[in-house]
């Protein structure tokens, strides 16, 4: 198929492997009738779907669980393409989408149950948690199942129908998620893709059948939904950007310290919103920490993500984000911050950066304030607890952070001042379906996960019954 013609600001609908630069193949832009249809399938199937008993939607929900791990193979094969992550880790995500909506399947149940109010005049009185109608998700590219996943999971099991308007690079995975939901046996229209334009989203908004709207991006993409849908009176969740602070007090051993930082910091190729951007040292093992990460960076060259050779590294999601990365650490180098490793933008159409480490960073750095979406580890140093936790909550970002030390308690102690959604003590994010994830600050607002997770886009009605 061919694309309509877009703006070069909006490409439209296409696969572009990041790997080696090419145009896999292109998909249509939806037509404002193709919209419509969409939102009034959403409409529709919302009257139906909300009626029937949660037990009876947890079993469909339950399918789509399993039907995520009978296709992990064809679906991570879809996303290393699309996207350029490693095969092994676009497999996880698609296992990781069984366990999301296997949780809201079991729990689902529990979690939407009335919760009784105690009253003190004899009356009656509990709190329902009732569905709203048909959301919009606009969901991104670097992580293109599970997303997806923690957002429609427990909107499905409350009763409420997705429209989903996927990130513009990620077309087969969309469609891919469109045919589980078909045929674990979702009523037509309570899950809808839709390839929509950017004004296009706009409009689906603004209708007044679509009753709220989550989007997972850029604060850019946030700041422009949420206006959007305040202006219509629309409730929203955004999971936008993030710098987390990753903390290390003290370690019995520096090396192992490191690899698990550097492990975190390149999983996704650098491209996960809650990833330990900005490293906080303590002075005494500084050097050696570095040592060690410059090592780690300095061994790997860049390769094939389908085939995920030992020692290589992936390409970023495009040929943009890599240059846009590298304008970053340049500008950093420029301003006198010290490259350890990497930071190289390789030559030819695909999106290889050579993944970096960087020290000196200081505030007149873009560095400092900016996130770096992508395999670049900065590492600052620090002399005090207190000193630490004062850096790690310099930035506009609250996102996720951790801290680590031997001793607990005083991990646990700068953990608990960090200005974050997400808070860990010795482990670099806590990760599970039953976890919920989400931030402060420009990091946004809203969760998704857990039982918080199915505590957002509800009606928590009161029902009063007198004496």
């Amino acid at each position: 198929m061919t694309a309509t013609a877009h703006s070069s600001a909006e490409p439209g609908y296409r696969v572009l492997n990041p790997a080696t630069g090419e145009v896999v193949e292109t998909f249509p832009t939806a037509t404002d009738a193709e919209v419509q249809e969409a939102l009034t399938a959403a409409h529709d199937a919302y009257r139906s779907w909300k009626d029937v008993p949660i037990e009876e939607r947890a079993k469909v929900v339950s399918r789509i669980a399993e039907l995520f791990s009978e296709r992990a193979d064809e679906l991570a094969a879809t996303i290393t393409e699309e996207m350029g992550k490693p095969l092994s880790q676009s497999k996880g995500e698609a296992e990781f989408c069984t366990d999301i909506f296997n949780y809201f399947a079991t729990e689902g149940p529990g979690l939407a149950a009335d919760q009784p109010i105690k009253t003190f005049g004899g009356a009656q009185a509990v709190v329902q948690k009732l569905p709203v109608g048909p959301l919009l998700g606009v969901m991104p590219w670097n992580y293109p199942y599970y997303q997806v996943a923690r957002f429609a999971a427990p909107n499905l099991m409350l009763g409420n129908t997705i429209v989903l308007k996927h990130a513009e690079s990620c077309p087969r995975s969309a469609l891919a998620i469109q045919k589980i939901m078909d045929d674990a046996g979702l009523p037509k229209g309570a899950f809808v893709n839709v390839f929509a334009s950017h004004a296009q989203i706009a409009d689906i908004i603004a209708d007044p059948r679509i009753q709220g709207v989550s989007l997972t991006g850029s604060e850019r993409a946030g700041a422009i939904i949420g206006e959007l849908a305040g202006k219509n009176l629309k409730k929203a969740v955004l999971e936008l950007g993030g710098s987390d602070p990753y903390v290390v007090l003290d370690t019995d051993d520096v090396k192992a310290a490191a690899e698990l930082a550097w492990q975190t910091r390149i999983e996704n190729t650098g491209q996960a919103c809650n990833s330990n951007k900005r490293m906080i040292v303590m002075e005494d093992i500084f050097d050696d920490f570095v040592a060690e990460l410059t090592s780690q960076a300095k061994g790997l060259r860049p390769g094939n993500p389908a085939e995920e050779a030992e020692g290589t590294f992936a390409p970023l999601s495009s040929r943009a984000a890599a240059e846009g990365l590298a304008e970053q650490v340049q500008d950093a180098v420029d301003k006198g911050a010290t490259l350890h490793a990497g930071g190289r933008l390789l030559e030819g159409p695909g999106a290889y950066l050579e993944p970096a480490v960087l020290t000196g960073i200081t505030q007149e750095m873009r560095a400092y304030a900016e996130e770096l979406f992508g395999p670049v580890a900065v590492v600052y140093k620090v002399s005090s607890d207190e000193e630490a936790l004062a850096l790690a909550n310099d930035t506009q970002y609250g996102l996720g952070g951790a801290v680590f030390s031997t001793d607990p308690e005083r991990a646990r102690r700068i953990a608990e001042g960090l200005e974050v959604g997400m808070s860990n003590v010795n482990v670099p994010a806590g990760e599970s379906a039953e976890l919920p994830f989400g931030g402060v600050k420009r990091s946004g607002f809203g969760r998704e996960l857990g039982p918080l997770g199915m505590d957002e886009f509800v009606n928590k009605r009161l029902m009063y019954i007198a004496d």
